[in-house]
């Protein structure tokens, strides 16, 4: 069902994200990936991606690229100004170090 929404509506940033997670908890990294990878091209303010994002690819060995997506969610929480999510940003790219 999330699929054809996201189809529907390929902007809509919510959907995408539902999506990715929908993946992600289903047990399919790489399309949770992919679905991250192009919410985030499109909409590089939405900050809960790369918190949720970052720790798919921690959890799947990608350290390198979980510490650049975890550094980008940094600064994107905070020119947002949501200190919350910096500080979840913040302390899951400190673990990985």
């Amino acid at each position: 069902m999330l699929e054809e929404f996201v189809a529907a509506s390929p902007g809509d940033a919510f959907a995408r994200y539902g999506l990715a997670m929908e993946c992600s908890n289903g047990g399919d990294p790489a399309a949770a990936q992919e679905q991250f990878r192009l919410l985030l091209a499109a909409h590089p303010e939405y900050v809960p991606g790369y918190f949720h994002y970052g720790q798919l690819l921690a959890r799947t060995n990608q350290g390198e690229a979980a510490r650049k997506i975890l550094s980008d969610g940094v600064a994107a929480a905070r020119a947002a100004g949501d200190t919350h999510a910096l500080s979840e940003l913040q302390a899951a790219l400190d673990e990985l170090e």
